[in-house]
């Protein structure tokens, strides 16, 4: 069975239309699988980066703000993440943290709501801890009530009362993708706005932002965009939003006129409204050169690869690992999954640590769930069908 679905690897991998942009990336040969918790590095960025702090930083200095495009670079660079979201330019600003733009979003949305019967911020239950830290700071800073409720249960929990919503795109911890356009025609039919947080998807499959009428939204772009450790996030504020968006974190830098320092706020037109401070330079140019790697990429073949990869992989752990001992978390139907697969496993910690020893990297979620992130731009089949022989050998002994 093993030697058949080698094989089968082999021809997918011979087949597949995205197998030559794996050269792009800095791999060693074992096979990565935490692409959704960092993504790897694409070749070309050291030497970009190092003629940002050679040339522009070291060579022309504070000319570069102009001549080196540095002060342009947020909402630049958001329109190079914009056609991989389903956006049109002109409504995403990259800059600061998921979590600082969680914070912005969930207030602005408040805001924009601006109607005080509406005193509920709905959460995604299961949502990543750090939205819902957010979501409850934002709550009582605008005197709204909290209301966590899992996504399977939104529509039913919306109603006159609810102000705002905040949802993650697919679950951080199962990979189950929860049902965008469906979920914000609810919310907008409730009355109330709503907030995505797209760190697991985008960069792995279609969202459609634009088309689906998303109010807001936030995600990260160190996981399947591959902008490095720690490199800034992005909001999306919809073009009919933009002139009523209002900033809790107004800065010099989202002043409609930064460099008069006046004591009065006055807010830029557009996306510029969800700056606060100097941009981040040498990790946003990172990430925008990291983005080259998406040139001449549809997203709709890299969801088609992906959900290959996954229906493989599961396929793999089915034929060898040994009957009961793991379980996926990960839905079968795949109009409810992400790009990872979360296999529920007693030994969990242990076994993570011995496939990392062996060079299948993924990661744990504590306490018994092992997550394998598949990043079509640079994970064949291949790689699909050695970790699930891996984690078997590992179970078997």
């Amino acid at each position: 069975m093993s030697e058949s679905l080698a094989h089968e690897a082999a021809a997918l991998d011979a087949a597949d239309e995205l197998a030559g942009l794996r050269k792009l990336f800095a791999l060693d040969d074992g096979v990565y699988l935490d692409g959704n918790s960092l993504g790897a590095l694409p070749a070309h960025v050291p030497a970009r980066v190092a003629d940002v702090v050679q040339r522009q930083w070291g060579e022309l200095r504070i000319r570069s703000w102009g001549e080196s495009g540095w002060w342009t670079a947020p909402e630049r660079i958001g329109d190079r993440i914009a056609p991989l979201v389903g956006a049109a330019p002109g409504q995403i600003v990259v800059g600061d943290s998921t979590s600082v733009n969680v914070f912005k979003a969930v207030v602005g949305a408040v805001r924009l709501c601006d109607d005080p019967a509406r005193t509920d911020i709905v959460v995604d239950a299961t949502t990543f801890p750090t939205d819902g830290y957010i979501a409850e700071s934002a709550a009582r800073m605008t005197g709204r009530r909290l209301v966590p409720v899992a996504p399977a249960d939104l529509p039913s929990a919306l109603g006159p009362t609810t102000a705002a919503v905040l949802v993650n795109h697919v679950d951080y911890r199962t990979g189950r993708l929860h049902d965008l356009p469906a979920l914000t025609a609810a919310v907008h039919e409730a009355g109330a706005l709503v907030v995505w947080d797209l760190c697991h998807s985008a960069g792995a499959l279609p969202v459609g932002l634009d088309a689906n009428g998303v109010d807001l939204a936030v995600g990260c772009t160190y996981k399947y965009l591959n902008g490095g450790p720690g490199s800034p996030a992005y909001l999306y504020v919809a073009e009919r939003h933009q002139p009523a968006f209002d900033s809790p974190l107004p800065g010099w830098t989202s002043h409609a006129d930064p460099f008069a320092m006046t004591r009065e706020f006055t807010a830029a037109d557009g996306a510029l409204r969800g700056r606060v401070g100097t941009p981040d330079i040498l990790s946003m140019l990172a990430l925008e050169a990291a983005l080259e790697v998406w040139d001449g990429v549809g997203i709709e073949a890299v969801r088609a690869k992906s959900l290959a990869l996954t229906d493989f992989f599961l396929k793999c752990v089915a034929a060898y690992v040994p009957e009961g001992r793991v379980t996926s978390l990960t839905p079968e139907d795949h109009a409810a999954r992400g790009s990872q697969v979360a296999l529920r496993c007693e030994e969990a910690p242990a076994v993570m640590e011995k496939l990392i020893a062996r060079g299948v990297v993924g990661d744990l979620r504590r306490p018994d769930v092992l997550r394998f992130g598949f990043t079509p731009l640079y994970v064949g089949f291949g790689d699909a069908e050695r970790a699930a022989a891996t984690l078997a050998e590992i179970l078997e002994a």
